[in-house]
């Protein structure tokens, strides 16, 4: 029996071949997880010990586990122990995970900063062929950051469609537009302080009037280019009615657009939640809608979990 299943009773094997229960897949750290930063806003999640480097020129990695890849898009000033959290429900179901994180100054600064993040996880996944299919989750800015990385994809279609061929499904998690930032960001960096939330608040809002040409068109191109999308797989979206930085409003206008591009779109939206915490207050809403999501995109066919279920 897998190791995924040591912690498990076999009457709740049987159920999890039935119902394919979230709950009693993913008993935390019940299996060895290492991690390898590739870069410094870039960190591998796997179940497998690393037996290779990594290419500090290609940031190809020498020996790859061979799994497929979820594609983690970070919330900004995120503690590495809860991104930890997230990657093991995907490493317990036998994927790598590469989280993607940017900083609150790379955030300010697009050029030297995120567009630099997203050239290098353009470069990581070109170089990682192996790594297929392809699940993409994000939080927050992480929509943003996508964003970049679909721009220059854009500038070569040619070049990078198969990476596109490569994804197979699309999670959203309390995805926060531009029109967020000077809310988001604030909050982030000052989560229990409002008057810090209020100067920084101030000075977010001066800085995109100031430096138009160096930052904020660059999240309105952003912004444009993730409500457009070149992404066509189908897409899950956790919101909830009283987040203000990732509303469902700014989620819904997404929904709209990409279902008119014929994109499949699931919508959960919670009265009462937490901004890119959905998990920690719904855990059995949001993994049975997770589960249901990767099984009809065919992310967990492709992966053999259901074999696994059996033995």
């Amino acid at each position: 029996m897998p190791a995924l299943f040591l912690p498990c009773k076999q009457k709740e094997v049987q159920r999890h071949q039935k119902h394919l229960s979230m709950k009693t897949m993913v008993p935390w750290n019940c299996r060895y997880l290492s991690s390898k930063e590739v870069t410094k806003n870039m960190t591998l999640f796997t179940t497998e010990p690393f037996k290779g480097e990594v290419d500090p020129k290609t940031l190809e990695i020498k020996q790859s586990s061979g799994n497929p890849l979820v594609l983690m898009m970070a919330w900004l000033m995120a503690k590495q122990k809860h991104l930890k959290k997230y990657a093991q429900i995907y490493t317990e179901m036998g994927f790598d995970v590469m989280i993607v994180h940017v900083t609150p100054w790379q955030l300010l600064w697009p050029v030297k900063g995120t567009q630099v993040v997203a050239a290098d996880t353009l470069k990581f996944l070109e170089n990682n062929g192996s790594y297929t299919p392809i699940v993409v989750h994000g939080f927050s800015v992480g929509a943003y950051q996508l964003g970049e990385v679909m721009l220059q994809m854009s500038r070569n279609k040619e070049r990078y469609a198969g990476i596109l061929d490569r994804i197979v499904c699309q999670i959203w998690d309390s995805a926060a537009d531009i029109t967020e930032i000077p809310v988001g960001v604030p909050k982030s960096l000052f989560p229990k302080n409002p008057r810090m939330q209020s100067a920084l608040r101030n000075y977010i809002l001066y800085h995109m009037k100031t430096f138009h040409n160096q930052a904020t068109i660059h999240y309105m191109r952003s912004s444009q280019m993730f409500h457009s999308t070149l992404i066509k797989q189908p897409a899950l979206f956790f919101v909830s009615e009283n987040d203000n930085i990732g509303p469902p409003s700014s989620n819904h206008a997404v929904r709209e657009n990409w279902e008119r591009a014929n994109i499949k779109c699931t919508f959960k939206c919670w009265e009462h939640s937490q901004h890119a915490a959905h998990f920690i207050r719904h855990r059995e809403e949001y993994l049975g809608c997770l589960l249901k999501h990767l099984e009809s995109s065919g992310a967990i066919d492709s992966i053999g979990l259901k074999t696994r279920a059996k033995l």
